[in-house]
């Protein structure tokens, strides 16, 4: 893994690199709060077991559909953080989003976030105007993580197929907070070792070096095979650049048609926060060309 930055990316220099815990929790969850007030939704519904989804609708009649899933180290973030990539997937390729309002880590630790996201692609699949054969699962960050949860627990439960998992820089493996390589502060923007490490712990209840339910970290599943074909974006400053790359591979050597795109000198959220720079609008297009891809082909 390398550290050094695109130099286009120059506001990486200024982003904070306080590490998310115990005692910051609370006070990022209430920032957060007051500067995500209202969704750009067309509507917010409540499913039956209680998540919601913030849906987002063409202005024509719907191709396909597609379940978001936020970021948040599972223990932070709101669907109102991604509405205009929402909305602009929505318009784009006429497709019905549902984005996620799952619960979070560490109230409600695994399974309880990814049954929130499989009610939310059930209630997807059900809807009389979504083709149950164009749906798309992706998330960013967490929610990269969990859509490739999601997409393995859709393999097994047999009911729903999606056609493509769209999964930017996937938080896959508790793994690497086992790591003693990896710099546990400075270095990683936005998202960083001590970070990881507490986000981990609260999802899965323990930390890694206990028994950890294979679903809940989708790179410690055996059996790959069958699940949806996959995209996967990255930077190589992204912590969890090792860990998508290793992810993969392993899909590759399932028999999983998948696209990794890498981007050099990105680190974690970097299209989000300079979205304009070239490495940015790249990693952008390639995610747009495997929706386009998978919409046009379904």
């Amino acid at each position: 893994m390398t550290d050094t930055l695109d130099p286009a990316l120059r506001r990486a220099r200024m982003l904070p690199r306080a590490a998310v815990g115990p005692r910051t929790l609370p006070l990022v969850r209430g920032l957060m709060g007051l500067a995500l007030r209202r969704t750009g939704a067309d509507s917010v519904v409540t499913l039956a077991g209680g998540a919601r989804v913030h849906v987002y609708r063409p202005a024509g009649a719907p191709r396909g559909g597609l379940l978001w899933i936020h970021g948040g180290g599972f223990v932070i973030g709101s669907p109102i953080q991604d509405d205009p990539w929402c909305r602009e997937l929505a318009d784009r390729y006429r497709l019905v989003v549902a984005s996620v309002d799952y619960r979070l880590a560490p109230e409600h630790p695994f399974p309880a976030p990814l049954e929130d996201c499989y009610a939310g692609l059930a209630w997807l699949a059900g809807r009389a105007d979504v083709d149950a054969d164009r749906i798309v699962v992706g998330g960013a960050s967490a929610g990269g993580g969990l859509a490739a949860s999601l997409a393995i627990l859709a393999r097994d439960r047999g009911e729903i197929r999606p056609v493509l998992q769209l999964l930017s820089y996937p938080m896959v493996d508790d793994r690497t907070t086992l790591r003693t390589d990896l710099d546990d502060g400075a270095s990683y923007r936005m998202w960083n070792a001590r970070s990881n490490r507490y986000g981990w712990r609260c999802y899965l209840g323990t930390d890694s070096s206990g028994d950890v339910p294979a679903l809940a970290a989708p790179a410690r599943v055996e059996d790959l095979s069958g699940v949806a074909p996959a995209w996967i974006g990255v930077g190589t400053c992204d912590l969890f650049h090792d860990e998508d790359l290793a992810y993969a591979a392993r899909l590759r050597e399932a028999g999983v048609d998948i696209s990794l795109h890498v981007s050099p000198g990105a680190y974690h959220g970097f299209d989000g926060v300079e979205p304009d720079v070239p490495v940015s609008r790249a990693f952008t297009e390639a995610r747009h060309a495997a929706l386009a891809d998978v919409m046009d082909a379904a």
